[in-house]
């Protein structure tokens, strides 16, 4: 199975691409789309689309791992992470890509053991369990992260915990247009 996991931004997102075999992991791409600060942001989430498709046209993965939204002082940050979060999910859907998100905490208890881990650790075990030597930003070593606790919940008899849209659609065809 392959896994995308997504750290949503609109500055920058991170993805990572892992396969899990025989429980087993590999990265197989992971990296991240910067957008420029300068450019509008319907125009920034044309791009992030673009960039999503890309990534998936290329690694064709079975499921994909995003994180799920927070709540933050502000508003307007929120609804913008909002709609990066609605363009690499609509990316997924329009290739039956089954999503399933997780909160910061999920993702940190998966990978760390420790709900309050801090990125750098979080980092750290990311690049321990997936033999990385080279260096790695935050938010690549997150979505990273997100796919590793995806594949931990898939060998889990315990999957209750996180939403998973593709279950949404099949119940819910008539409210996804």
């Amino acid at each position: 199975m392959t896994i995308i996991g997504i750290d949503p931004g609109t500055l920058v997102t991170g993805f990572g691409v892992v396969r899990f075999h025989k429980n087993k992991l590999e990265r197989l791409d992971s990296g991240v789309i910067t957008l420029r600060e300068t450019t509008t942001l319907p125009e920034k989430l044309e791009r992030l689309y673009d960039n999503i498709v890309d990534i998936i046209q290329l690694h064709k993965p079975d499921e994909m791992a995003i994180e799920d939204i927070f709540f933050s002082r502000n508003v307007k940050s929120a609804l913008k992470l909002g709609h990066a979060r609605g363009v690499v999910m609509l990316g997924a859907l329009h290739r039956d890509i089954r999503i399933t998100e997780y909160s910061a905490k999920e993702m940190k208890m998966a990978v760390v053991g420790n709900g309050n881990a801090d990125k750098e650790q979080v980092r750290y075990m990311v690049k321990n369990l997936l033999g990385i030597n080279q260096s790695m930003g935050l938010d690549e070593s997150d979505a990273l992260g997100l796919a590793i606790c995806h594949a931990h919940r898939l060998k889990s008899p315990r999957r209750s915990s996180s939403r998973s849209w593709a279950a949404f659609v099949k119940l819910n065809p008539e409210r996804v247009k």
